[in-house]
């Protein structure tokens, strides 16, 4: 399927609501690597925001405190998250496995 073309006035649009997306992105992931926001309602901001149901959950993980590449892995292996699966797209189970993980 071809890319549909654009006008360079919907190219700037989608441009600039990509950067808007990023930057609440890492705002996010910066304030959970500070201890400011708990994964908790990370979870629960998902459930209204398209953008940080977007987020990737190793991504997430990977930005708390302590927790890196390999650990975010385990992590994921251990509540049974498949590696590509973002935040929006959790389970309950999953959710709340992880959550348990972190309180």
């Amino acid at each position: 399927m071809a890319l549909p073309s654009l006008t360079p006035e919907q190219r700037q649009a989608a441009l600039d609501k990509a950067a808007v997306a990023r930057k609440k992105r890492a705002e996010l992931k910066q304030s959970l690597k500070a201890g400011e926001t708990r994964l908790s309602e990370v979870l629960e901001l998902a459930k209204n925001d398209e953008i940080i149901a977007k987020l990737r959950v190793s991504a997430l993980l990977e930005s708390m405190p302590g927790i890196g590449t390999a650990k975010a892995r385990a992590i994921m292996d251990r509540t049974n998250i498949s590696p590509s699966r973002r935040v929006g797209g959790l389970g309950p189970h999953q959710a709340a496995a992880l959550v348990k993980l972190f309180s």
